[in-house]
This record gives C-alpha cells, structure tokens and sequence, in this order.
C-alpha cells in the first residue's frame, strides 16, 4: 500500500516528462518536416537553372546536407537556410515560387546573373528578408506588391533589369529601408512622394527608367540620404531647393532629364561631403557657383550640355580627389582675356583624368599653366571655343594623354615636336585653327594613335614620310591647308586606315602611289583640288570598302580605268575638273549600283 501511495505522489512529474518528451519529440518531428521544405525549396530552385557554368549547383544533392551546399548558410539552432547567395555566378534560369517558403531566410543573393522570368509573389512571404538582391539580371513584369510583407528590409537591389510599371505604392511601409536601388529598367510613372517617408534610406537609386514628371520636394525628409541617383529619365520642373541642403549627400545624379533653373550659389557649402555631382544634359542656367570651390570632397563634376553662362570662377586648388571635370556644351565664357585663369587652379589636382571645356565661348590665350597640368591626365578637351595663343611646347610632359582635343579654335603658331611624346595618344582634334608651319616628323612617334585631325589650317611643307609608321591610324584628315609636295607613298602602308583619307584643298603634285590599293578597308578617300597628275591608279579598285571616292580639281588624264567596276559598295564619285579623255566606262553609264552619283 505503501508503495503506491509513493508511485501516486511522484505521478504529476512522470507526467510531465512524458509531456516534455512528447513536445521534444514534435518539435523535432516539425523541425525536420521544415528542413525538409527548405531542401525542397531549394531542389526546386535548381531544377529551374538551365545553366549553371561553373558547376556551383553540382553539390546540390543528397550526399551531404543542404546546409553544406555551395552558396548557402544555415543558422546554428534550427539548422534552417538563412543565405542564400549566388551572386556572379553566370546563372541561366528562372526563379522558382518555392524559394518562398525559406521562411528563416534573411539574405538572397542573385545578383549578375541571366535569370529571366518574373518575381515570383511568393516571395512575399519571407518576412525574415532583410536583404534581397537580383540586379543585374533578365528580369520582367511589375515589381511584386507584396514584397511590402518583408517588412524588416534594409536592401531591396533589382536594378538593372526588365521591370515595369510603377514602384508599388505598398512599399510605403519599409520603414527599415537603406538601400532602394530600381535603376537600369523601365519603370514608369512619376516617382512617388511616399518616398520621402522612408525616413531610413541613405540610398535612392532610379536612374535610367521612364519616370516622368516632378522630383518629389518630400525627398528632402531623407536626412540620411547619401547616394541620390535620379538620372536618364524624364523628369521636369526644377529640382526642390531643399535637395541641396542634404548635407549627407555624397553623390547627386539627375542627368539626362528636361530639368530647368539655377544652381543655388551656396551650393559647394551645403552639401559638403559632395564626391560625385552629375547634371548633364538638362536645360540649367545661370553661373556655375563658386561656392563649389569649398566642396573639397567633389572627384566627378558633370555639367555639359546645359545653358550655364558667365565666367567659370570656381578655384579648384582644394580639390585633391578631383578626377573628371566636364563642363562642354554650355555658353561659359565672359569674353575677358582671363577666362582661361582656372586652369592654373587646376594643377593642383593631381588625380585629374578627364578635363572637358569644349563647346563653350571661352576667350583669352591658352595659358602655359596647362603644362603643368598631372601627368594622370588622360583626356584633353578644349576644342569648340575661342582661344587664341599657341600650343606650349612644354604641352609635352602631359605624358599619358590619349585624347587631345584643341579643334576649332584660333590657334596659332606651330605645332610642338614634342607632340610627339604621347606614346598613349589615341585621338589627336587641331584642325580648324591658324597653326602653321610644317608637320613634324616626330608625329610619326605616335604608335597609339587612331584618329588624326588637322584641316583648315596654315600649314605648309611636304607630309612627312613618317606618318606611314602610324599603325593603327583607322582616320586621317589634313585636307584645307597649304601642304605642297608629293602624297608619301608610305602612308598608303596604313591598312589599319577605314573612316576616311582626306588630302583636299592643297598644293600636293605628282602621281598617287599605286600602293594605294592597299587601303582595302577605306570607306572615303578625298584628294580633290590639289595638282596631281597621272592616271588614276586602277589599283583603286582593289579598295573592295570604298563607298565615296573625291578626286576632282587636279589634272588627272587619259582614261577612266576599268578597274572601279569592282567597286561594289561605291556611293559618290567626282572625277570632275581633270583632264580625262576617252568615252565613260559602261559601268559608270548605267550606274549598276543603287544610289551611286558619279560626277564626270
């Protein structure tokens, strides 16, 4: 009796072990039933990559656990997929709804791959997501409303995609968001003022859609915004004063809008962490503030192709980081003979790359300063003003040019030899100035160089035999000047030449060299009004690419020759003002090819 009195007492804790071993066991019964689901999930997602080329895709299978597969992390306790992360991976497919049901998933990684298809709404359900990431992609459709259940995202990154409609105005309620990045995409309607909301993000980046009408002026509550990329829509009106006061900003992009107004003139001291200002290609006016000089962060300016006026001031001595300053296309330029004093600022920016100022109404002598300009200068353009002076002989130590542009100015005097130091040169623009003079030889030293543009000058002299060693010349133009002498043979040795070859309007005598067929990737050739003489070469029918041939004004004779009929792809000829004789070629009577004038 006594015994089950005591098995009596000691019964409520029998049973509540038992209970716990019940719901131990349930639990993990339940907790493999969802390991299960999350390697369903998964296999799911696989069997819906046509393409996996680095084989990433290849561990997925049941010889170890899901959580050891490639690409994926899994939490300690519940042994449930929290990443997934299959970024870079060159990836062919689509994605599956399944993916959905990685309810502990707090990272998806997708990002620069070709997955193509939807977003699956399911993926909605994943209200542990923090971060989902699938720019770079294929895909297509609207961007799921029901994203807005992942209410603890931080990142949502689907730029560079198919994506259409509007931005969901659902997502309202991210109140955690950092990151919103929906560029690169064809996203339409008006940007919404919701936005302004999301009080957290410190990213905003919806360049390159459709997006029509006004910026939001509630863009200004995001006090935390540091990345602001607005730019390539279609966007109108001016932008909302209080943007500018956005201290944090470290990059404004509006780009390639219909945008109007003036900058502020406190621009360079309200935003003073500005690394990267974009506004090209709008309708702004006014001057360019000098306040900007105290924006000593600022390493991209970009201001072409606006209306901006008035002398450029700003003295960029603090710049330190500075690497691009483009500011062509505008009316800058007061007309005074020191319109060109900012240069001399810009010496002490000695990460300069790019310096762009063409296209503008800057006067005044091109100052010797510019020699002094960092040796990481890359690309040079100041054509399209009014700048007199000459070129500094010392233009030289800017070593590691490759594009130069000086066309179309007033030029004068002649070109330095030391020119010939840019051994990286690939683009050379002096046409259209008043140098004179003779080409130097030691032009000849630029291997690199592409295109070459001397027309409408002075210069005077032989064409230097040299220029054959330019190799990979594909356009050379030094038509319109006072050039005398006979065409080098040599510079026929350029096979590499297919834009165009243009003598015209000179003085040069003599034959053309027959090597001249050896130009069989040339689109245009132009000798006219020069004096030369002889037959034209029947090797010009060996340039099996020419489409316009120039050749009137000179004193070419005998016969057209027969060979031109295998011109096939010829568009113009002019073989006016010569003194051919003989009857017209058949060929040219009957013009065989559709659309060719011929001038005779």
């Amino acid at each position: 009796m006594r015994t089950k009195i005591c098995y009596l007492a000691h019964f409520p804790f029998i049973f509540i072990f038992c209970i716990t071993l019940l719901q131990a066991a349930i639990f993990v019964s339940s907790a493999k039933a969802f390991q299960e689901g999350d390697r369903v999930a998964l296999l799911a997602f696989k069997s819906m990559i046509s393409h996996d080329p680095e084989g990433m895709l290849n561990s997925w299978n049941d010889s170890r656990h899901f959580c050891k597969w490639e690409g994926i992390k899994c939490g300690r306790r519940h042994r449930r997929v929290t990443i997934l992360d299959l970024n870079s991976r060159g990836l062919i497919g689509s994605l599956s709804p399944h993916l959905g049901n990685l309810s502990f998933l707090r990272e998806m990684d997708l990002g620069n791959n070709s997955i193509h298809g939807e977003i699956p709404h399911e993926f909605g359900r994943l209200f542990r997501l923090e971060a989902l990431y699938l720019r770079n992609n294929s895909l297509v459709g609207k961007i799921p409303a029901n994203l807005s259940y992942c209410s603890k995202l931080t990142a949502l990154s689907l730029g560079g995609n198919n994506l259409v409609g509007n931005i969901p105005t659902e997502f309202v309620s991210f109140h955690k968001l950092k990151k919103l990045a929906l560029h690169k995409n064809n996203l339409t309607g008006s940007i919404p003022p919701f936005l302004g909301n999301l009080t957290s993000l410190d990213i905003l980046s919806l360049a390159n859609n459709a997006f029509i009408g006004n910026i939001p002026d509630s863009l200004n509550l995001l006090k935390q915004l540091k990345f602001l990329g607005l730019g390539s829509n279609n966007l109108y009106g001016t932008v909302p004063l209080a943007l500018y006061n956005l201290s944090s900003l470290t990059l404004f992009s509006v780009l390639q809008n219909q945008l109007h107004g003036s900058l502020p003139p406190s621009l360079g001291l309200t935003l003073p962490n500005l690394q990267i200002f974009l506004i090209s290609i709008n309708f702004f006016s006014g001057s360019i503030p000098i306040s900007l000089s105290n924006a000593s962060k600022l390493e991209w300016i970009e201001m072409s192709l606006n209306s901006f006026s008035g002398k450029l001031s700003v003295d960029f001595r603090g710049m330190k980081h500075l690497s691009t300053l483009i500011v062509g296309s505008n009316n800058l330029g007061s007309g005074e003979d020191d319109d060109m004093r900012f240069i001399n600022s810009l010496v002490n920016c000695s990460n300069l790359d790019t310096l762009a100022i063409n296209g503008n109404r800057f006067t005044g002598a091109l100052p010797n300063s510019i020699v002094n300009l960092t040796t990481q200068l890359r690309n040079l353009f100041i054509g399209s003003n009014k700048i007199y002076g000459s070129i500094p002989s010392g233009i030289g130590n800017i070593v590691n040019l490759e594009l130069l542009d000086i066309g179309d100015n007033l030029i004068a005097g002649k070109i330095p030899k030391e020119v010939g130091k840019f051994q990286n040169l690939r683009q050379m623009y002096l046409y259209q100035n008043k140098l004179s003079g003779e080409i130097p030889s030691e032009l000849g030293n630029l291997s690199a160089l592409e295109m070459f543009e001397l027309a409408y000058n002075k210069l005077s002299g032989a064409i230097p035999s040299s220029l054959g060693k330019l190799k990979q010349l594909i356009g050379l133009d030094i038509s319109h000047n006072e050039l005398s002498g006979g065409i080098p043979k040599e510079i026929f040795n350029i096979t590499s030449m297919s834009i165009g070859f243009y003598l015209d309007q000179n003085h040069l005598v003599g034959s053309i060299p027959p090597n001249i067929g050896d130009l069989t990737v040339i689109s245009k050739i132009g000798v006219s009004d020069n004096s030369l003489s002889g037959e034209i070469p029947r090797e010009l029918g060996l340039c099996s690419s020419l489409e316009a041939l120039y050749m009137q004004g000179n004193f070419f004779h005998e016969s057209i020759p027969q060979s031109l009929s295998s011109l096939k792809g010829i568009q113009y000829i002019d073989l006016s003002r010569n003194n051919l004789s003989g009857q017209i070629p058949q060929f040219l009577e009957t013009l065989p090819f559709a659309g060719t004038k011929f001038i005779f």
